[in-house]
């Protein structure tokens, strides 16, 4: 019965060890997923496989094998200024955009500059030219950030915004056609 038991132990961790995926090593830092890092962010990816090395070095979590990711800095932007905690926060109370409008939304990628100044790299997304030039004034006006640092120096490092004002409202759907 004792056997049984430790056999049965044994599957059931092997089976919830194999459900997890490869271990993600951001910088040298455990991190559950890598989806939010800018494809420009990165310097390096380096796979590890699952074998007695990998699995000495970085311990039974890496039994699906490791991904060894390294950013282009070693600590990333930060932007903090009184009373707001992200970027997003911020420009939803800076821009103006009544009540009584549509609701609009803006995807941007930005940059974060080595001196910690805001600029729009790419417009992927905007229901409107007129939210969008707000958004984008918010943007200039926008408080400088602490900037990505590697080695202790400033580096440039990019971000994505997505905006969608007002907050309680929802927008449009899109008419559609659906063809069989």
């Amino acid at each position: 019965m004792r056997l049984l038991l430790l056999i049965f132990a044994g599957l059931f961790t092997a089976v919830s060890l194999s459900a997890h995926g490869p271990l993600y090593v951001v910088n040298g830092v455990v991190v559950e997923s890598i989806d939010g890092i800018a494809q420009n962010d990165i310097e390096t990816i380096e796979t590890l496989p699952a074998d007695e090395e990998t699995i000495a070095t970085w311990g039974i979590e890496a039994s699906e094998g490791v991904v060894l990711v390294t950013l282009r800095y070693d600590s990333p932007a930060r932007f903090s200024t009184e009373g707001y905690s992200n970027f997003t926060d911020y420009l939803a109370a800076t821009v103006k955009w009544p009540d009584n409008m549509p609701a609009e939304r803006v995807s941007l990628r930005i940059v974060v500059d080595e001196t910690g100044c805001t600029s729009i790299e790419e417009v992927l997304e905007s229901t409107s030219r007129q939210f969008l030039g707000r958004v984008t004034k918010a943007i200039e006006d926008a408080p400088l950030w602490e900037p990505a640092q590697r080695k202790g120096e400033g580096v440039a490092s990019q971000h994505l915004v997505n905006l969608k004002l007002p907050l309680h409202k929802e927008l449009p759907t899109e008419p559609f056609v659906i063809i069989r």
